[in-house]
């Protein structure tokens, strides 16, 4: 099962400028990435997609390889990853290297715990899914949430019924948490998504896997969550 590691890090971020080449928790964002796909000792091979010189030196510094610059349609605010990770496959077919899977790993997940990604190769050499994603359990169960009326009435956002039982009584709820992504090449390249029909989900139920960096709170929280869980690399 040949896997192409993708690591996508443009370098315009409105929120957080130059959040990529950041120092986080003393080494830069990206090379979190790079480094922990490099020792997971999995992929056929490490690429990392950006459109910045200066994120593209740093990765290289880690170990990553960036045999090109990211076009500016594949780098504004409004590109997918799945474009993205279409783009890179593309490439790498024209350079005459084909792949079965493609893995997805967002700089902004820095703390990953390489259980689960063992996992989900796994599920993915058995062959009953195209594609495998991390998952967290939810903090509010959707039966618990509401919708705002007009007038600020509260409205039930999914079936009143849910409202009356405990948590724990309820369907397991999860939301996807950024950190795995995993689909195979052709389905990724036929229906430009990382969610087919066919996508089976990792549970990463530990606080740190957690961590979507994406606003200067969320960095502050995630470097605190790496210090006290010991995810200091």
């Amino acid at each position: 099962m040949k896997t192409l590691a993708l690591i996508p890090a443009r370098g315009g971020s409105r929120r957080l400028p130059g959040k990529n080449v950041r120092p986080f928790l003393g080494r830069p964002l990206v090379q979190w990435s790079v480094r922990f796909a490099q020792d997971l000792g999995v992929f056929d091979r490490v690429l990392v997609s950006t459109d910045d010189e200066a994120i593209a030196q740093c990765a290289r510094e880690a170990g990553g390889e960036v045999p090109y610059l990211r076009p500016p349609d594949l780098a504004s605010d409004t590109a997918t990853s799945s474009s993205v990770a279409a783009d890179a496959l593309k490439r790498e077919q024209a350079a005459g290297r084909g792949y079965d899977w493609v893995a997805l790993l967002q700089p902004t997940s820095p703390l990953r715990d390489p259980a689960r990604w063992h996992a989900a190769l796994a599920v993915a050499r058995q062959g009953a899914c195209d594609a495998v994603v991390g998952v967290s359990p939810v903090r509010d169960h959707p039966q618990h949430v509401f919708r705002m009326g007009a007038d600020g009435a509260l409205l039930p956002w999914a079936d009143a019924g849910g409202l009356h039982q405990r948590t724990q009584d309820l369907p397991p709820a999860v939301r996807v948490n950024g950190s795995l992504y995993l689909v195979r090449a052709d389905v990724l390249l036929s229906h430009d998504t990382f969610f087919p029909q066919a996508t089976h989900g990792i549970v990463c139920d530990q606080k740190w896997e957690d961590v979507d960096i994406d606003t200067e709170a969320d960095w502050v929280v995630a470097e605190a969550l790496g210090r006290h869980y010991g995810r200091t690399g």
